[in-house]
């Protein structure tokens, strides 16, 4: 794992810097309110709002990082739907830099904040009776499963960071892993990225983004 550090972002909440990337897991403008504005917002409150009938959801992350979009999807759930959520992270960060992140705090849910950082890994646990989590300790190009998803988080280190990540390839691995009508969320609004998410079939939507980023990205299997 590489050196780390924590740091307070300008909404007050916190975010880790990887100094030898000069890359931060979540905006210096607001780690909070960019996480509720790309993934709760423009991801399954979208998602909800075109499919109102819906009652159970399944959700898959690349990139569990810090917890935080997984943590603001299961205190956003009011109730009426079951979610089950699974993450994928190769170097999860360990327990002693989780237990000093803020979330908990700032959300006012401290307690599902420990349950869901400090769930075990690789098997799917239930957090509470409409939320069920698994977080799988894989890269994201070697994850392979016979789940099909509502909404896919799209949230791995910016592309110039890990080019690797941000592939036709992969994209069309997820438009496979979607469900019809499903939704792709990231906060990368770069046009390599566009195309390639039109080229494996996506219609492609870039979206006002959240303080500090001009533009965000939402692409939607038809």
């Amino acid at each position: 794992m590489k050196k780390i550090e924590i740091i307070k972002t300008e909404d007050g909440s916190h975010t880790i810097s990887v100094p030898s990337l000069e890359e931060t897991y979540h905006s210096i403008h607001g780690a909070l309110q960019e996480s509720k504005h790309v993934y709760i917002n423009a991801g399954i409150n979208f998602y909800r709002a075109q499919n109102p009938s819906t009652t159970a959801l399944k959700i898959l992350e690349f990139g569990y990082g810090t917890g935080l979009n997984c943590l603001l999807t299961a205190v956003n759930n009011a109730g009426d739907c079951t979610i089950h959520y699974h993450s994928l992270d190769k170097y999860p960060l360990e327990a002693k830099i989780i237990k000093q992140l803020n979330y908990g705090e700032l959300l006012n849910a401290q307690e599902l904040f420990n349950k869901i950082n400090f769930a075990q890994w690789d098997t799917e646990l239930e957090i509470n009776k409409y939320f069920f989590l698994r977080k799988i300790k894989v890269d994201f190009r070697d994850f392979s499963t016979i789940d099909q998803y509502n909404i896919i988080y799209f949230d791995a280190f910016a592309p110039d960071k890990q080019p690797e990540l941000w592939t036709k390839s992969l994209f069309s691995r997820c438009y496979q892993l979607l469900n019809k009508r499903g939704v792709l969320v990231t906060y990368s609004a770069k046009g390599q990225l566009k195309r390639d998410l039109k080229s494996v079939g996506f219609l492609v939507e870039s979206l006002p983004g959240p303080p500090g980023k001009f533009e965000i990205t939402r692409a939607v299997k038809h």
